[in-house]
């Protein structure tokens, strides 16, 4: 039986609904910019549109846990987690770029069962959630079948990912040289256009679980598969190095790119 009830499916809706309403009314005006104690940058959009959705998981189900980029966790411990990014993708936003999104997750004991994608300038949604067909703007989708890497096209958020540790830069170099053609940028929205069947493979390092917690349930509920490098299922505590394939065929395959084993791109 699926953790996830009608009443969880509909305050996603309105969380989005919300944040969206917030976030419209920063979008390409002039608001300042603070930047974290990671570097990265915030604004006033990030952090209203945040705590209106924290103000509504609080009234409708005030027993659930909650994690938030900008305002960190509450209720660590609960069965049900709600977590939220507000802007994913803050950069293009302060650009004036509409290749950003509002992610809304919701995890059960630590896995994530529920997820929201939100471009609330496109007013463009898909909703995934376990056991269900993941639908875009209230219509079932489903990711395109790619079995070759040398077919595939591939995204990342940004090259900066890969410069750090672990082996990332030449662990992606490697899989980017196998692909049809590899793009940066999008951030959330390429894994939205993964699960419509528009991109093949997203791969990204160095994630927080509001980054890719929503993720996941859209992206397997088109059909597709989203794990970590080693192929483990992605949790609350997951290392955020991911990898989402439209194609389950495929995923192994970049996997063994990543890990340095060769493979064919047949």
């Amino acid at each position: 039986m699926t953790p996830v009830t009608a009443a969880h499916l509909a305050l996603a809706e309105t969380l989005a609904d919300a944040a969206g309403d917030v976030v419209r009314g920063y979008f390409r005006k002039k608001i300042g910019v603070a930047q974290k104690s990671d570097l990265t940058p915030v604004t006033i959009a990030d952090r209203a549109a945040e705590k209106v959705m924290r103000r509504l998981i609080e009234i409708a189900f005030p027993l659930d846990g909650i994690v938030g980029e900008e305002f960190g966790t509450t209720r660590a411990n609960a069965d049900y987690v709600w977590v939220l990014d507000p802007i994913d993708g803050t950069k293009s936003f302060i650009s004036g770029v509409p290749l950003f999104g509002t992610l809304i997750a919701l995890t059960y004991r630590g896995a994530p069962v529920l997820g929201v994608i939100d471009q609330p300038i496109a007013r463009e949604r898909w909703l995934g959630a376990a056991g269900r067909r993941t639908t875009f703007n209230g219509r079932a989708i489903k990711t395109r079948r790619c079995r070759r890497l040398s077919d595939a096209t591939l995204y990342a958020t940004a090259p900066e990912m890969f410069a750090k540790g672990r082996g990332n830069a030449a662990a992606f170099a490697r899989l980017r040289e196998k692909v049809k053609l590899a793009r940066f940028g999008a951030d959330c929205y390429a894994y939205g256009l993964l699960a419509s069947g528009f991109i093949d493979l997203v791969v990204e390092a160095d994630l927080k679980p509001y980054d890719f917690c929503a993720l996941l349930p859209v992206i397997e509920g088109a059909g597709g598969r989203m794990s970590d490098w080693q192929g483990r299922a992605l949790t609350l505590k997951s290392d955020g190095r991911v990898i989402a394939s439209g194609d389950p065929a495929l995923i192994a395959k970049a996997r063994r790119v990543l890990a340095r084993r060769q493979v064919s791109p047949r």
